[in-house]
């Protein structure tokens, strides 16, 4: 069985490319900090394990419209090795292939996503603001 089951923030907002082809597929990479159990460092901070993680067709959609750096997600799949030459020499990659994701804290607790924002169906930036920005502007 290969089964991975992982939850961590955002090191960054999902990258997203297309394949070519009759019907481009997405395919949106990303990175999960995951903190290590009971560990810390010297300095008294957490330990975390930076995780690439792989989604395809819709998934990978979603993550591109939803995903944002530092936000807390959790997902499942499944763990995959892949080998290639470059240069003569034979590289590795380990990552992990998305079978679901998804959100894992309120949107209120997600500070590092509310500051970038989000862009509307023209790519221009929406400013996102709380009821306490409305009730200040009067």
């Amino acid at each position: 069985m290969n089964k991975v089951v992982l939850m961590g923030r955002l090191t960054r907002s999902p990258e997203v490319r297309y394949s070519q082809g009759a019907e481009p597929l997405a395919v949106a990479r990303y990175t999960l900090a995951v903190n290590r159990r009971m560990k810390k460092n010297g300095n008294g901070e957490q330990e975390a394990d930076f995780i690439p993680c792989v989604a395809f067709g819709k998934s990978g959609e979603f993550a591109e419209k939803y995903f944002r750096k530092g936000q807390m997600v959790a997902v499942t799949g499944r763990l995959q090795v892949r080998s290639w030459d470059k240069d003569g020499e034979r590289r590795y990659t380990t990552e992990v292939i998305i079978e679901e994701q998804h959100f894992a804290e309120s949107k209120n607790s997600q500070p590092a996503a509310a500051e970038q924002g989000r862009k509307d169906d023209n790519g221009k930036m929406i400013k996102e603001i709380s009821a306490d920005d409305l009730e200040n502007s009067f």
